[in-house]
């Protein structure tokens, strides 16, 4: 084997097996510049693949170093993915990351390692597990808890085929939070179809410390011969009368049930093995082997513990093990910080709904899992009686508000834009059937930046707008944010909702406390003559670029914040309408949402019946990938150049004739 240069940092971090590979210049990667495809590490010793995994680590570290992104998920779970790589015959046996922030190791070995510095750039490797990027993402993942329901459904088209290939999914111990993972295993059990399901289990502890006495177990339940011994077992116990059978069944399972912690498993209808050391390849190697070579039918479910962070001190010291970080310096761990600048949209909703909180004891608020992500860690610290973090579970979570608004209560939900959409029939059902006042906070409205189509905030106008009595609203800037919390909290009679993006405010001065808006009232902030702009959330900067550069071309035009997307401000729109000559909706929002509102009511109105140029701008009827929000926000055709292009258009002209004077 050949012989690796002994260039350690010493902040890097400390390891128990091997040691870091890293020069100056680049990551000192023997082993691993000779992996092209998996089935190179199929020839490797297992001393070759502890190497390589030590290899692999500091490779992932590198790249995200230089491009940001999930680090903290990714290094917990190196030894398993070279394991799991080099034991099954990847990609005809379908190996399945849920969510995906785990998968920068499986992308480096799957042939993408010459890319994995474009991770989350424009037109670089997705954040995420992605059919169209590989043979080797057979499922593409980016919401949680996913994996075991596509892998039930892989394993029955396997079947019903007459094909023999594996299915593994790989689920954290947070997924498995959602009932949706449960959904599956129950169905998985019930088939009885041979899935193999790995928890990855790196925070909760469902199980006792690893050991040698555990590992020892694990091989041996995982073993032909121990599973041999138990179908002989099952088979005489079948003799027996059935209440001998019965019992006897019983005690073997909670037999290993105690043992393990695998009993809740077991009742599912899966054959529990673990708890394994996810970082030692010795444990591991023999037991994937073990579950690979498996003859009893049916869904395994091999028990993992791993560690965040694992093997990066400053990633293992982090609080978030690093989660999810931005460019780096890898022998600090310090992250790039971004120059000062506005507060975030999610710190002013947080301060401004501890600030309404703190005048009314009835405000709560929840999320799924995403307490630093919805700002709702700050109000946790002020009123930690008052938060609940629900897990990864939408449903419900909105549910549970809802229960929440019929005992008096005033619950705030906030949940990204995103996953909202897995909560939609409790939206409806639970929440706007019976009118109930809950309010939701959504983050991440519109475009996203870095984490692209999968996370895009794209859909909420239209799913929330469709539905009768609920109140919608979209600031404009982080002023008119806090203006919608306290009125939010005041509506007491309805369900509402208020949409809000990623990142920085636009730097207005914020108000001391928020007002309570006239509900349905929009704004006009600049008037003009033939041309109206009529703007709902953050596009309202670029509307007034646009109005900017429009003037300078001799064509003034009116702008208006509509402020509310239902109930819409009918009669500013009609004023709009009836007074200009062009009138252009703008939008960061699908095809179905506040524009469509708009042009329906004109249309009943009969005031598109006698010549007004009406031009909705919306996203495009396509998903936008991943890149920097100013780009996504160009290709979709939404920037100040494009309204204004537009408004000529309208108008029959072009930027060439219009010349700004």
């Amino acid at each position: 084997m050949p012989k690796r240069e002994d260039t350690r940092r010493p902040a890097m971090g400390r390891r128990t097996q091997g040691f870091w590979t890293m020069s100056r210049s680049r990551v000192v990667t023997p082993l691993l510049d000779r992996v092209r495809t998996p089935a190179d590490l199929r020839n490797f010793s297992p001393e070759q693949l502890r190497q390589l995994a030590d290899e692999l680590r500091a490779e992932t570290i590198d790249a995200v170093s230089v491009t940001g992104g999930h680090l903290g998920a990714s290094l917990g779970v190196v030894e398993l993915t070279v394991a799991l790589h080099a034991v099954f015959d990847t990609p005809a046996d379908r190996l399945i990351w849920d969510v995906g922030h785990q998968a920068y190791p499986h992308k480096i070995l799957t042939g993408r390692r010459d890319r994995i510095r474009t991770l989350r750039q424009g037109g670089g490797l997705s954040g995420f597990t992605r059919r169209a990027e590989s043979e080797y993402d057979p499922f593409g993942a980016a919401h949680s808890s996913t994996s075991i329901s596509a892998g039930l459904g892989m394993a029955v088209a396997r079947d019903l085929t007459g094909r023999d290939n594996h299915v593994i999914a790989v689920i954290g111990d947070g997924a498995m939070s959602a009932g949706m993972a449960y959904e599956a295993m129950n169905n998985a059990g019930a088939r009885h179809s041979q899935l193999i399901v790995i928890l990855n289990d790196n925070d909760m502890s469902i199980a006792p410390p690893v050991g040698a006495m555990s590992a020892y177990l694990s091989r041996l339940m995982s073993s032909r011969s121990f599973l041999s011994l138990r179908e002989l077992a099952g088979r005489m116990a079948r003799m027996f009368p059935k209440g001998i059978e019965r019992t006897a069944r019983r005690a073997e399972e909670f037999a290993r049930g105690i043992l393990t912690g695998g009993t809740l498993f077991e009742e599912l209808g899966f054959y529990y093995v673990g708890p394994v050391d996810g970082h030692n390849l010795d444990h591991l190697l023999p037991v994937l082997r073990n579950v690979r070579e498996a003859e009893e039918r049916g869904p395994i479910l091999l028990h993992v513990i791993t560690k965040k962070g694992k093997g990066y001190a400053p990633a293992e010291a982090a609080a978030d093990k690093y989660h999810g970080v931005a460019k780096f310096n890898v022998v600090t761990g310090e992250q790039a910080k971004a120059p000062p600048g506005p507060p975030s949209y999610t710190k002013v909703f947080a301060e401004s709904l501890i600030a309404e909180a703190e005048a009314d004891k009835r405000i709560v608020a929840i999320n799924a899992a995403m307490p630093s992500g919805t700002g709702l860690d700050k109000f946790a610290a002020r009123f930690p009686d008052r938060c609940f973090d629900v897990g990864i579970a939408e449903q419900h979570a909105v549910t549970f508000a809802a229960g929440m608004a019929t005992e008096g209560l005033k619950p705030f939900c906030a949940i990204y834009s995103t996953f909202l959409q897995r909560a939609y029939d409790q939206v409806v059902h639970d929440v706007a059937i019976q009118s109930l006042p809950v309010r939701f906070a959504i983050d991440r409205a519109g475009l996203v930046g870095a984490d692209g189509a999968t996370h895009a905030g794209s859909f909420d106008l239209a799913y929330l707008g469709c539905l009768p009595g609920f109140v919608l609203m979209a600031p404009a800037d982080e002023a008119e944010l806090k203006h919608m919390v306290a009125t939010a909290a005041a509506i007491d009679d309805r369900p509402s909702a208020f949409r809000y993006p990623r990142g920085e405010g636009t730097g207005v001065a914020l108000p001391a406390k928020g007002e309570i808006l006239p509900i349905g009232r929009g704004r006009v902030l600049r008037e003009g003559a033939a041309v109206a702009i009529l703007s709902l959330g953050t596009r309202l900067a670029d509307a007034l670029r646009a109005a900017e550069d429009l003037a300078a071309r001799g064509l003034p035009a009116t702008v208006a914040d509509a402020r509310f997307a239902k109930p819409l401000d009918t009669d500013l729109i009609e004023q709009l309408a009836r007074h200009h000559e062009v009138l252009v909706i703008v939008e960061e929002g699908s095809v179905g949402g506040f524009a469509s509102h708009v042009t329906q009511h004109l249309a009943r109105r009969g005031l598109l019946d006698h010549g007004l140029k009406l031009r909705p701008m919306t996203l495009p009827d396509r998903f936008i990938d991943h890149d920097t929000h100013p780009r996504q926000i160009a290709e979709a055709g939404l920037s100040a150049k494009d309204i204004v292009a537009t408004v000529l258009d309208a108008l029959g002209r072009t930027l060439a004739q219009v010349v700004p004077a």
